[in-house]
């Protein structure tokens, strides 16, 4: 089969990706679609929950392996769609659809890849292909869940859009619950410990606050307070008021370096949610890294959270589609993004499994 009609094969299993409702931990319907590629290719594949993934066929124990892996799990639409999120139609040369740019353009870009390298001998790497779920919710049976299922991995592609360019390094993420406290009263009387008026200069001091450490490819840590809320009553000084703070981590920390230091210096009771969504990065030398640069594709650092933050191994995100995109009311990619993913995809595995 030509790589073309490989190419068409994707846009096709795409258009039937979109047609199907897959909000996390309901892919059933998306993993059979997926079963069905590999079955048309005679590939062996197995499946875990909605999770599909495959083995290359000349699978050597003794080789590092790679990892492909996108989602096929999508948010639900928002209420700005002007168009039917599940209708794929191709206008303008963009296809249109709920989870067609993230990540259906990614992940049948790579499931394309991997049936071209799928019969391949004496590759460096063994590759293997994973069509994930509940990777929007970071739900317990998603990538993170799998793992212990699969062979160790040594090294990892990530399909999500980065217009194919190479992001190196992707920021983790700690969400905290904050507390101000106070003195409650009625609104009437005389109150010098008012919780909201104590939340002000708590405030500040979040917004002003500057972690030490920077880095090359993700800048500095980004802290956010994104929720506030206090009170019941108009004429009730509450006692407390509970702020949410999002901490966005770039690779010069881990997360419970972050976590210490938050506790140690904030100006209020505060606790971490969970440590687990940790930066991820790989090495600019990596001969994977190389590949695409030696292509004329750019690296940078990664603002957005993905799959990647469950892994432990080297990772890089890279994929086809714009992640502004993402999320967003009428989601497309264009049909030339997917064609011209396939062809990097394969030109920088070309370039790292030889």
């Amino acid at each position: 089969m030509t790589q073309q009609e490989l190419t068409d094969k994707a846009l096709n299993l795409l258009q039937q990706l979109i047609s199907i409702q897959s909000f996390s931990s309901e892919e059933d319907k998306t993993a059979d679609a997926i079963e069905g590629w590999f079955k048309t290719f005679d590939i062996p594949f197995e499946r875990i929950h909605n999770n599909v993934f495959a083995k290359n066929k000349f699978w050597d124990d003794s080789k590092p392996v790679l990892l492909l892996n996108s989602h096929h799990d999508t948010v639900k639409p928002n209420k700005a769609y002007t168009r039917d999120p599940f209708y794929p139609h191709i206008e303008d040369g963009k296809l249109y659809g709920l989870g067609s740019n993230d990540a259906g353009g990614c992940l049948v870009s790579l499931i394309a890849t991997f049936t071209h390298f799928y019969n391949a001998e004496n590759l460096n790497h063994n590759i293997l292909m994973v069509a994930s779920m509940e990777e929007e919710n970071a739900g317990e049976n998603s990538l993170r869940g799998l793992l212990p299922q699969l062979p160790n991995i040594d090294v990892a592609i990530v399909g999500e859009p980065t217009l194919m360019d190479l992001a190196i390094a992707e920021k983790g993420l700690v969400v905290f619950d904050a507390v101000v406290k106070g003195t409650p009263s009625h609104a009437a009387h005389p109150n010098d410990n008012n919780s909201i008026y104590n939340t002000i200069e708590v405030l500040e001091w979040f917004k002003d606050y500057k972690f030490e450490k920077t880095s090359e490819a993700l800048g500095d840590v980004k802290m956010t307070v994104t929720q506030i809320n206090a009170g019941t009553q108009h004429n009730v000084v509450p006692s407390q008021v509970e702020l949410v703070i999002d901490v966005r981590v770039n690779d010069a920390y881990s997360n419970k370096e972050i976590a210490d230091l938050l506790k140690a210096e904030a100006p209020c009771e505060i606790q971490e949610r969970g440590l687990k969504l940790n930066s991820s990065k790989i090495d600019k030398n990596h001969a994977l890294v190389q590949s695409g640069i030696a292509l004329g594709r750019k690296t940078y650092g990664s603002p957005t959270l993905s799959d990647q933050a469950a892994l432990t191994c080297q990772s890089l995100k890279l994929g086809p589609g714009d992640s502004t995109r993402s999320h967003s009311a009428d989601e497309y990619i264009y049909v030339h993004e997917i064609e011209e993913g396939i062809d990097l995809y394969i030109k920088i595995l070309n370039g790292f499994m030889h």
